[in-house]
């Protein structure tokens, strides 16, 4: 017995709306600023880091794009102090990224 017959046993008056579902996500619009944001790479505790600062809009859409590029990439990260701290050496794929979302961006040391 699948869940569908079950369904139907356990409330026989329903019935299946064909509407498609409405979803309450609104697409953030971000900031693009004029100044270049700054991509450099650390080494912080013996351990790779990717840093990305000079954002000049809200910090919210500072940490919404974070966690795009948390996500974008499958890597671990932070938002400290109005940086955006990314676990590993990700600086050039992160800028592409920026890059195609209309940022400038600067690569800093190295």
């Amino acid at each position: 017995m699948d869940l569908q017959e079950q369904l139907k046993k356990l409330f026989p008056d329903h019935q299946v709306s064909n509407e498609p579902e409405e979803t309450n996500e609104v697409e953030h619009e971000l900031y693009v600023q004029k100044e270049p944001m700054i991509c450099k790479f650390e080494k912080r505790n013996g351990k790779p880091t990717t840093i990305i600062a000079g954002y000049e809009g809200d910090d919210e859409d500072f940490k919404i794009l974070a966690k795009e590029i948390k996500g974008k990439f499958a890597v671990g990260g932070s938002f400290k102090d109005g940086e955006i701290i990314i676990q590993g050496n990700y600086r050039d794929k992160i800028m592409e990224f920026l890059q195609k979302k209309g940022f400038k961006t600067k690569r800093v040391g190295g």
